[in-house]
């Protein structure tokens, strides 16, 4: 059972078997791309559509949490002094959007109502890098724990 949301992202998408390593909130120092991070929290709000009667204290209350996926992949590979062909593996983001839309994150403490992919940006940053930035809704239950201090 994975303790936050984007440790059972990372869970989930590890299972995909892609072969490229997934890391929350950054990766380590130095590491080679391909790679993807997952942010979550990014912003949290109540679901409206779904949450129980508020006058009761143990009514479910459920709300949306964005996160980001961001696929790090490196642009292009010099072959010679004037000469590189294109290292992105295209689709790869693709197939991770496709994937994380509709699932329901088995590895999440709380209950996973659905996952939806909102967006995907793509963009080049510097060193040669590309980011596919994969933005995700989680509409799921708001577990006790996280509202009452340890």
């Amino acid at each position: 059972m994975a303790a936050s949301t984007s440790s059972a992202i990372k869970a989930y998408v590890e299972s995909l078997g892609s072969g490229v390593p997934v890391f929350r909130d950054g990766p380590r120092p130095g590491q080679a791309e391909p790679y993807i991070v997952v942010q979550e929290a990014v912003s949290v709000g109540l679901d409206s559509r779904a949450n129980g009667d508020f006058g009761d204290p143990a009514a479910e209350i459920n709300i949306i949490e964005t996160a980001t996926v961001d696929l790090i992949q490196r642009a292009r590979i010099k072959t010679g002094a004037r000469t590189a062909k294109n290292a992105e593996r295209y689709g790869l983001a693709e197939s991770l959007a496709h994937a994380l839309h509709g699932c329901r994150l088995p590895a999440h403490p709380a209950p996973v109502h659905a996952v939806r992919v909102r967006d995907m940006d793509r963009f080049p940053i510097s060193d040669n890098r590309v980011r596919v930035s994969i933005t995700v809704e989680i509409r799921r239950g708001l577990l006790s724990a996280e509202v009452t201090s340890a």
